[in-house]
Order: structure tokens, then sequence, then C-alpha cells
């Protein structure tokens, strides 16, 4: 069992003190975006030694330390499946404002596109570059706070019930082609036509949109005003983004503490505030199409979308036992476990196996595993190899593990 120091990363739309109040740090003013706790190229996550000082020798990240003893780290069936790498990216995010439109490609096209962005000579550090790596990217978010966003397409009736009514050209023509063809090939249409760059509507036609969005909430006359508030938000933080039009046509979602959100590949998707752990195949491959100061392709993040129109995949969590509770999702790269402990508990198993990240979200905790017993405050995190065998935690608090099932 090794202590871990997440990788920082400071992205524009991220809140300067949502995560350094949740280590219990003092914030720089910096917008605090994400922490990332894996062992991806974009942010390998850095082990300590047991008393949170740095290492000196290697290994002294957490990829090294997987390719260092794969067998061992991770476990001979979980090498099988996915190679010697860990399968999973656990993260904490803050949103402080709407990020990115945005979709994840399955793994059949990021495998072809990565090899494709390499081939043309594309860097994988090039602003320009969509493909990171040669995994796919589904995720799940375990709200810690109230957690907000957009998630996949609305019904082309209850699409109909949002834009009908407003006068603006903009919402006309949106409606219009959802009146045309009320099936998720009209919500293809419509979706395309407004984030494809020969058709996108200019800055003018947004901001009147909104406009009468921010007149009928103020009336009250909103056939949705979670989604209304919504795209007022992303108005604000990117004033005439075709992405402020085309979320008319998405799910609102608001989560309250310990609900999550499933977005698999294909999703179209924003999150727009809150405080959250997030999991996800261990991948950084992010097409954007609109909201956002990075790289744009919406030809490419539009070929990767699924248009069938459902309500946002909010997983229920499974009870194991009096203590912990599972969030599974339909794919085998990762799961969350969520234990809850009280001094009169005395010493619980947490269940699981193989490499698996534990994250004190909440109290005081001591985990024992591997011949080890650290004892973790809000924020810090642990890595338990597969060889470390089984995990108990004690104290009072929350422990929320990501592994393998």
């Amino acid at each position: 069992m090794d202590r871990l120091s997440g990788a920082v990363k400071n992205y524009d739309w991220g809140s300067p003190n949502a995560i350094p109040e949740f280590l219990n740090v003092p914030a720089d003013g910096k917008p605090f975006g994400e922490l990332w706790f894996g062992g991806h190229a974009g942010g390998p996550t850095q082990l300590l030694a047991d008393d949170g000082s740095a290492l000196t020798t290697s290994p002294t990240t957490l990829d090294q330390l997987v390719a260092s003893d794969p067998v061992g780290v991770m476990g001979a069936d979980i090498v099988a499946r996915f190679g010697d790498q860990l399968p999973y990216l656990f993260k904490v995010i803050a949103p402080n404002q709407p990020l990115s439109l945005q979709v994840h490609p399955d793994i059949e096209r990021a495998r072809i596109r990565f090899d494709d962005e390499d081939a043309a000579g594309i860097a994988i550090d090039a602003p320009n570059r969509n493909y990171k790596d040669r995994n796919h990217k589904p995720e799940m978010v375990l709200a810690l706070t109230r957690y907000e966003a957009v998630s996949g397409f609305r019904t082309p009736r209850r699409a109909i019930e949002v834009v009908d009514g407003l006068k603006s050209p903009l919402a006309c023509a949106v409606a219009e082609f959802l009146h045309a063809n009320p099936t998720r090939f009209g919500i293809k249409k419509a979706f395309s036509w407004l984030l494809s760059p020969q058709t996108r509507p200019t800055a003018e036609q947004v901001e009147q949109l909104v406009d009468e969005v921010a007149a009928r909430a103020a009336a009250g006359a909103s056939p949705s005003p979670r989604l209304d508030t919504y795209i007022m938000a992303m108005q604000a933080a990117f004033p005439g983004d075709p992405g402020v039009a085309a979320a008319l046509l998405l799910n609102p979602v608001t989560l309250h503490p310990g609900e999550a959100l499933f977005v698999p590949a294909g999703a179209v998707h924003a999150y727009i505030s809150g405080l959250a752990v997030e999991i996800m195949s261990a991948s950084d491959n992010v097409l954007r199409a609109g909201l956002t100061h990075k790289h744009v392709d919406a030809p490419e993040m539009l070929a990767c979308v699924d248009y069938v129109a459902a309500p946002p995949m909010r997983p229920a969590p499974e009870c194991l036992s009096e203590h912990c509770r599972a969030y599974n999702v339909p794919v085998e790269d990762f799961e969350l476990v969520v234990t809850k402990v009280s001094e009169a508990d005395g010493s619980v198993k947490v269940p699981g196996r193989g490499p698996r990240t534990l994250l004190n979200v909440d109290g005081e905790l001591t985990v024992d595993a591997g011949g080890k017993s650290l004892l973790l405050r809000r924020g810090q995190a642990v890595f338990v190899r597969a060889d470390d065998g089984a995990v108990s935690v004690s104290g009072h608090g929350t422990l929320v593990q990501a592994d393998v099932p």
C-alpha cells in the first residue's frame, strides 16, 4: 500500500477553492479543475513514503510502479484483460463554470484515429491533437456536493417543448427540424446544423435566443427551468458560442451528494458546477464542439455522437453490506465502492480486488492492507496492489474506492 499525491490540473473552468478546501491546503488563486490519481501519461500520480514525504528512489510514480511488476500490482487476470496499464483513471473534479460540450469516442474509433494522427505527424501534446491515446473513455461522476450537468439528448417531444414558444429565428429553425422529423434523425439534423462550421449560428443569433430564454425564465414560463438556468450560465461563460444553443436539445442533470451519473462513449455532455469524484477508463480523449478555449473539432465530435434520445444514466448503488455500496456500470474497466464507517463499527472489510485506489472524502480513517496501517484525512489517497490482499478501514468517515470489477 502506497500513499499518493494527485496530479493537479489547473483548467480555466476550475474552481479556485473547492479542491484546495477538500485537500485542506491554501488556495493559490489559480483555477483548480481536476486532481488525477492514475498512471496516464497526461498526469501520472506521485507515490509518497508512508509519512507523506517524497520518494527519492524509483518507482516514484504510479505508472512506474505498475511497469515494475504488472502481475503483482494488478493481478494476472487484469493484466491478461488490459495489459500492463492501470485500466482506470480516478479523479476529483470541480467545475466552477460550464466546461466543454464534448463527447468521448468508442475504443475502435480511438485506435484508428490515434494511429491516423500519429501518421500525420501531429505531436501527442499538440494543441490540435484530438486523440491522446488509443482507449475509449466512458466515465462516471459521483457527487460530493450538488453537481450540475447536461447529458444526452432529450426525447424529440421534450426538445420541441423547450423550443416551441420562442420566436427568435434560431429557435424557429430548430423547432422546424424537430417538427419535420420528431425522431433521433431530427435531433441529429438540428444538433449537426447548430455545430457544423458551415451552418453554425452567429454570436448575435445565439444572444437573441438566450435573451428569449432569460425572459421566459424570469416570467416563470419555462418548460424546463433548470435547463434555462444552465443555458444562461453557458452564455455568461462563452457568449455567442453555438454550444449554448445546442444545449437546448440536452437533458439537464442535478446530482445530490451520493448520486452518480454515467456517461458512455458517444454521449454528449457538459459539466457545469459542483465537486465530485470521477472514474473513467484510462484515457484523455475528449472531442469538443464548443464551450471551451481548447481545441474544437466539431466534425470529428459529431462523427462520434450517439443520437439516441434517453434519460441520463444514473446508476443506483448496490448495497453490498451494512457499510458498503457499489456503483456498477456496463463497462469492464472500473467500478466505485463507497464505504461509510463510524468509531463504533470497528474494523470494516472493503470489498474489492486487483489494483485499488482509495480516497478519503470525509472524516478521518485508518486503512489496513498489505501489512501496513495508514491514517487518511479528507483528500488523502492510497494505492493498494493486487498482492496486498484484503483491505479494511476503521475510524469515522467515508472512503471511495476505485477498482476493476
